[in-house]
C-alpha cells in the first residue's frame, strides 16, 4: 500500500484528502505543521508528499528544502500562492508538481497517480547514456560525472529518459510535458525551464554552456552525446 503524507493546516482539507486518498487505496499520514511533517517523514517514510506552502510554523519552501536533503521521493506542492515566481521557486527547490488552490479533487488525484507511477518513457529509454565523463544508467537509476556520483530526482530521470528516447532530436515542449507529467499538461513551459536548469547544474561540466541538454528556443529540448 502506498503511503502519502499530507501537510496542510486546514483540518477540513486534511479530512477531504484523507477520504479521497484512502478511497483509492492509499495509506494517509496527516501533518498540520512543518515540524510535524518532518518528524512523520522520518518516523514513517512516505512514498509521496502533498505539501502546502502556507504553514503556521515553517514556510513550506523551507520544509521542501529539508525534505530534499533527505529524499528524492515525489512532492506535490498544494498552495494558494498563484504567482509564477512562487511556482518557479517551489519547482527549483525540488517540487515535482504545483497545484494551485482552489483545485479539483479529481485533478489532484490524477496528478498523484502520475507522480507515483514510473513514467512509461523511462521504461523505453536506452539502458545507458555515456558521453565523455557523463554516464546515465536508466535501469539502475545511477549517474556519474567524471567519476563522481550525481543525484537525480525521479522527475529529472523521467525527463532525461524521454529525451534519451529521441536522442539527438528536438522533443517539443508539449510532448515533453505530457510524457513526464501526464496528459493534462502542455502549457507549463516554466516547468521545463526550471528542471532543465536543475539537470544542467548536475550533469554538465559547464552548466552555462551545456553540451548535453540543449534548449532550442520556441521548439523544445534535445539530449545530445
Amino acid at each position: 500500500m502506498t503511503r502519502i503524507l499530507v501537510v496542510d493546516d486546514d483540518s477540513v482539507l486534511q479530512r477531504t484528502l484523507r477520504i479521497n486518498l484512502r478511497a483509492r487505496g492509499h495509506e494517509v499520514l496527516l501533518a498540520g505543521t512543518g515540524e510535524q511533517a518532518l518528524h512523520l517523514f522520518s518516523a514513517q517514510p512516505p512514498d509521496l508528499v502533498v505539501l502546502d506552502l502556507g504553514l503556521p510554523d515553517l514556510d513550506g519552501v523551507e520544509v521542501l528544502r529539508r525534505l530534499r536533503k533527505r529524499s528524492a521521493i515525489p512532492v506535490i506542492v498544494l498552495s494558494a500562492r498563484q504567482q509564477a515566481d512562487d511556482k518557479v521557486e517551489a519547482l527549483d527547490e525540488g517540487a515535482d508538481d504545483y497545484v494551485s488552490k482552489p483545485f479539483s479533487i479529481d485533478e489532484l488525484m490524477a496528478r498523484v497517480r502520475v507522480a507515483l507511477r514510473r513514467g512509461p518513457a523511462e521504461a523505453e529509454a536506452p539502458q545507458t547514456f555515456a558521453s565523455g565523463g557523463l554516464i546515465l544508467d536508466f535501469g539502475a537509476h545511477t549517474a556519474t560525472l567524471n567519476g563522481a556520483t550525481v543525484h537525480l530526482t525521479p522527475t529529472e530521470w523521467r525527463l532525461l529518459a524521454e529525451l534519451a528516447r529521441h536522442l539527438g532530436r528536438v522533443v517539443p515542449h508539449e510532448e515533453l510535458l505530457k510524457a513526464v507529467w501526464g496528459p493534462n499538461y502542455g502549457g507549463e513551459h516554466h516547468y521545463l525551464r526550471v528542471f532543465a536548469n536543475q539537470i544542467r547544474r548536475k550533469i554538465e561540466a559547464d552548466p552555462a554552456q551545456p553540451r548535453h541538454l540543449i534548449n532550442e528556443p520556441g521548439l523544445g529540448y534535445r539530449l545530445v552525446p
